[in-house]
């Protein structure tokens, strides 16, 4: 996207905003090569959906089978490499009086990027903790050397209960924790600008935040490659690689 394509009005909306908010979704952190739960799974996954394996039940059920899926997971996210859109969101914190990131992505390609404090609303990856007893669960140093096509494998135990150990994700069925929420609504609510960058706008309650935005009177940017649920609350959509139009934006207001 050229810089002559920006409306000047969101150009100078960047300028003067002193608090923003970038929200952030699967589509950020796809450019950087990690699959979503949209894209059919391959190898040993190929004959599951993935949100069949979201789920509390599923890790009842076969934690082997769904510890070896999220450890798959957490090796190609340490395996992929920060994008130009991770990188513009972490230059634009130095930019911008107060800046405020959360995301809906358990991976940890914005920290690498540089981003400081990010919200994850949905969990992470990295930070597994007992399915029993809660406790906090320090994973190996290093990338777990999982096959291309995944495999079963039994989670640890908890050092405390003995209790398996799972994935520190937000499942299917779960809520997300309450503080986190909160501060994601009050934060989008003051904002002067938020900038909701590859999210489909369809999981609730986090689709939820661009219209409590609009409704305190914030402006609202989208930055997705096609229409989304969102459009019609959004003061400007842009089309294309978040990738390619955040590192254009910024640099054209900074």
């Amino acid at each position: 996207m050229l810089a002559t394509e920006f409306d000047p009005a969101l150009i100078a909306a960047l300028q003067e905003a002193d608090k923003i908010v970038v929200l952030t979704g699967a589509g950020v952190s796809a450019e950087s090569g990690i699959p979503t739960f949209r894209d059919a799974l391959t190898g040993l996954w190929r004959n599951f959906d993935a949100q069949a394996l979201a789920t509390p039940e599923a890790f009842q059920r076969d934690p082997a089978l769904v510890w070896g899926w999220y450890e798959w997971r957490r090796a190609r996210v340490l395996a992929a490499r920060p994008n130009a859109a991770h990188r513009a969101i972490a230059a634009l914190a130095h930019r911008v009086p107060q800046l405020s990131l959360i995301t809906q992505n358990v991976d940890d390609l914005h920290e690498r990027a540089g981003s400081r404090d990010v919200r994850h609303l949905h969990g992470s990856l990295h930070h597994p903790r007992c399915f029993d007893c809660g406790l906090a669960f320090a994973l190996p140093e290093g990338r777990p050397e999982e096959p291309e096509g995944g495999r079963r494998l039994p989670p640890p135990r908890c050092p405390a209960c003995g209790g398996p150990v799972r994935p520190g994700v937000v499942w299917f069925g779960e809520a997300m924790p309450r503080d986190l929420l909160d501060a994601a609504f009050d934060a989008c609510a003051s904002s002067d600008l938020l900038i909701v960058v590859g999210t489909s706008g369809v999981v609730y309650p986090v689709a939820e935040l661009p219209a409590v935005a609009k409704r305190a009177g914030r402006r609202v940017v989208q930055v997705n490659l096609a229409p989304s649920e969102l459009d019609r609350v959004c003061s400007w959509n842009l089309r294309g690689e978040a990738g390619k139009v955040l590192p254009a934006l910024f640099g054209n207001a900074f």
